[in-house]
């Protein structure tokens, strides 16, 4: 794993100087949109929705969108004049009971690992968390914006998840689940013992991507039975090889028109100073 940032946890009057690691990664397949006849790569141009032209990025900026469809531009000055955070502390605000924290409120997962001077505070702080059964509610700007994120224990390593603000949490509003719906005494007792019939601890390895495993082996017999194509060249990279042959050309070109006698001062020189001048052509003509 590579270190993604660099900082320090603020605890009280002790700082514990960590580096940050993401705790998760993606597994999933991923697939490339291609043309079924060749195998070419399937590619997007940014073209503009109004005048239809393809947009540069340096024509590129930022627009926000307003509820009645208007668009407002943002300039890199505007994005300058933002609030942003650009420090580098992981602030303890308050030790909080874990269940209090929703789960549904967790967004992305990192570890922390103490610099080599800070091993005991790293480890004070670590075993302070799991004696009080709480999770430190911290603020951190791990780029430029301030967010909300816990620290707790797990396998004997800090682990800071970030939080989602309590607005982009949706709240349900499901019609059909009325107070009129009620399971009745049977029902419940029969899912009860179905639940206690299922009743299991977790264990990770019990489950496998059944999906991502086909997708491999489906691959890998293709392979094996030949079933690959071999795309040509990607046609940005043949409108470069186009470009430098036109640019050939035109110095070719450049080279047969000066050798032809170009101005007035050409034709004024004596024979023995365009000689130099005729060979130098030729070389040129030759380079080329």
């Amino acid at each position: 794993m590579r270190a993604i940032w660099k900082g320090a946890v603020s605890f009280g009057l002790v700082n514990v100087p960590v580096r940050l690691f993401s705790a998760t990664e993606n597994h999933d397949v991923q697939f490339r949109q291609v043309h079924e006849k060749d195998g070419g790569r399937i590619r997007y141009q940014r073209v503009c929705s109004i005048d239809g032209e393809e947009v540069p990025y340096s024509d590129i900026a930022k627009g926000y969108e307003t509820s009645d469809g208007r668009m407002v531009i943002l300039s890199d000055e505007d994005m300058k004049s933002l609030p942003s955070r650009s420090s580098k502390e992981i602030s303890i605000e308050k030790f909080v009971p874990s269940e209090q924290i929703d789960p549904l409120l967790f967004d992305k997962s990192y570890y922390l690992e103490p610099e080599k001077s800070s091993v005991k505070p790293y480890v004070l702080l670590r075993d302070a968390l799991e004696k009080a059964d709480r999770m430190a509610l911290v603020t951190v700007a791990i780029r430029t914006r301030m967010t909300l994120a816990v620290l707790r224990v797990r396998e004997g390593v800090i682990v800071l998840q970030t939080l989602l603000w309590a607005d982009e949490v949706r709240k349900p509003d499901f019609d059909v689940l009325g107070e009129d719906t009620q399971a009745t005494k049977k029902e419940l007792a029969m899912a009860s013992s179905l639940v206690d019939s299922l009743a299991g601890d977790y264990e990770p390895d019990e489950f496998e991507d059944d999906y991502s495993e086909a997708v491999e082996s489906l691959v890998e017999s293709k392979i094996e039975g030949g079933e690959v194509k071999a795309p040509t060249a990607a046609p940005e990279e043949e409108t470069e090889v186009v470009d430098l042959l036109a640019a050939l050309q035109r110095s070719v070109d450049a080279a047969k028109a000066a050798k032809r006698g170009g101005g007035p001062k050409d034709e004024a020189e004596p024979e023995d100073k365009k000689k130099p001048a005729k060979k130098a052509s030729k070389a040129k003509k030759k380079a080329s």
